[in-house]
């Protein structure tokens, strides 16, 4: 990605995920402290991630497990509609991640990439992008597997880095905004 890409996507992102926070902070309010009451757990979720250039940081979500580490019809529903992301408005905001990007995995995926494939942690991971929208139902999808960490392996994960190489390697801000029509108004 060039330099001059980087800029304008950085600026996108911290206007708009600025706006987006002002517009949005109640409700998130909201949904932390119905999270907190379904759950009985506090309602905002943290949890490291591999982003930029391997760096881990601190994602934040709004909580939809209970202590069984089940979801909630509550805490389902939030997943459907991606609700349980809008915390991460703020990792945009302080330039941890992006609005478009490959999603930032947990520790022990990022290690696992090739030379080749490292180039993905080139760039912001995000909220949202191509491989983030083909797998959208993935807890639906994983429902009629045998056994799913495997599938997720060997299936999903090298799949996942396919799609998002493809993305680094082709950029443009014009695709960034297609992603994220694509993932507001819920389209494949």
């Amino acid at each position: 990605m060039k330099l001059k890409d980087k800029i304008v996507k950085r600026v996108f992102d911290f206007i708009i995920s600025f706006l987006l926070l002002i517009a949005l902070f109640f409700p998130i309010l909201i949904l932390i402290i119905i999270s907190t009451i379904d759950t009985k757990l506090f309602g905002l979720f943290s949890q490291k991630r591999i982003g930029y250039k391997g760096i881990p940081f601190v994602i934040y979500k709004i909580r939809t497990l209970n202590k069984k580490g089940e979801a909630s019809a509550f805490g389902s529903k939030l997943r459907t509609y991606k609700f349980d992301e809008y915390p991460q408005l703020f990792n945009v905001l302080i330039g941890e991640m992006s609005l478009v990007g490959p999603r930032p995995d947990v520790e022990g995926f990022a290690d696992q990439l090739n030379e080749e494939d490292k180039i993905i942690l080139s760039v912001k991971p995000g909220i949202t992008g191509p491989a983030s929208l083909k797998y959208r139902n993935e807890e639906e999808l994983l429902k009629n597997v045998v056994e799913p960490q495997k599938y997720i392996k060997e299936v999903i994960f090298p799949d996942k880095v396919k799609i998002n190489k493809n993305y680094v390697l082709n950029y443009s801000f014009r695709n960034d905004l297609r992603y994220l029509l694509k993932t507001i108004f819920f389209e494949d």
